[in-house]
């Protein structure tokens, strides 16, 4: 029987078949072990055949993509937040925590790599002052002008959703972001059948705690659904080689072919290198190509 994940703890699945019914399902044996670079094989999204006797997965049907990172706790591996999705959103704050451009450019070079289309939320807009306003458009109007859907919301102060529903409307769609940005208290204002926790943000730190423990997918209607996931404190790229970064900077992928060094330019200090002069005519913001320069020359810029 063919099924969707739409929960993992790591050791038992939530599967849910095409009449809507969930099954709890396990792997067995050696199946997870063989070869596989990841440490959650089965993923939130995966498309599986099980035994409807007894739950036993017996085969992964191939991913039309994914949203992964380099695992923190086993090194060679990654972790895979979702599969085939059909569209990734990061809740991003700017205080409360605050979120990093850094780490939203590494989550949304990620979700290109697959060319998944990416939505950048700001929430908590509630707690901000004017120029904390005028700060977080700014940066909205930068993501806007590289084709990333934007939107601001306080999930809590809001009592209309409308626009965002709009977006989510007949697609599958991961949200991520760090802890404490809201991710649940805005899930919860989406429909009356999800019912995340959601915990306080320390006002001394400034960090949330983990109310997400694992990945699970709500369904908002029979076509629409959401992929809830645990806070990410760090995004490390995975599998990524040096060259092939520039590509998944919307703003760099046409002019990097016009570098002198053609594909082998990493766009640092070549001569006649077309993304420095992208940078040079305020073409290419310059957070952007900073974010940049940390993810090819391997400088922590995760957070």
């Amino acid at each position: 029987m063919r099924g969707t994940v739409v929960r993992s703890t790591g050791s038992f699945y939530d599967v849910l078949t095409s009449d809507l019914k969930k099954h709890t399902c396990r792997v067995r044996g050696k199946f997870r072990l063989d070869a596989i670079k990841e440490t959650n094989p089965i993923a939130v999204g995966d498309w599986i055949e099980f035994e409807p006797e007894d739950g036993t997965i017996t085969e992964i049907h191939p991913r039309k993509n994914l949203i992964e990172r380099q695992s923190i706790k086993k090194k060679g591996h990654t972790h895979v937040l979702a599969a085939n999705v059909d569209q990734a959103l990061l809740i991003a704050t700017l205080k409360m925590p605050r979120t990093s451009l850094g780490f939203i450019d590494r989550f949304l070079v990620s979700a290109e790599s697959f060319r998944i289309p990416q939505l950048l939320i700001f929430n908590k807009t509630d707690l901000l002052s004017e120029k904390e306003l005028n700060a977080a458009s700014d940066i909205l109007t930068l993501y806007k002008s590289i084709g990333v859907t934007c939107l601001s919301v306080s999930a809590i102060a809001d009592s209309d959703f409308s626009d965002l529903l709009k977006l989510l409307k007949g697609k599958v769609t991961l949200i991520a972001g760090h802890s404490g940005v809201g991710k649940s208290t805005l899930l919860n204002s989406l429909s009356p059948d999800i019912e995340q926790s959601v915990r306080e943000v320390s006002d001394f730190t400034e960090k949330g705690t983990h109310s997400t423990t694992f990945s699970e997918m709500f369904m908002l209607d029979k076509n629409t659904f959401v992929i809830d996931t645990p806070g990410v404190k760090e995004w490390g790229l995975a599998e990524m080689n040096q060259q092939e970064i520039s590509d998944y900077f919307p703003e760099m992928r046409e002019a990097r072919l016009h570098c002198k060094f053609g594909s082998r330019c990493l766009h640092l200090n070549e001569p006649n290198c077309a993304i420095l002069e992208l940078v040079s005519k305020g073409l290419c913001a310059e957070t952007r190509y900073h974010n940049y320069i940390n993810m090819v020359t391997g400088k922590d810029n995760r957070k």
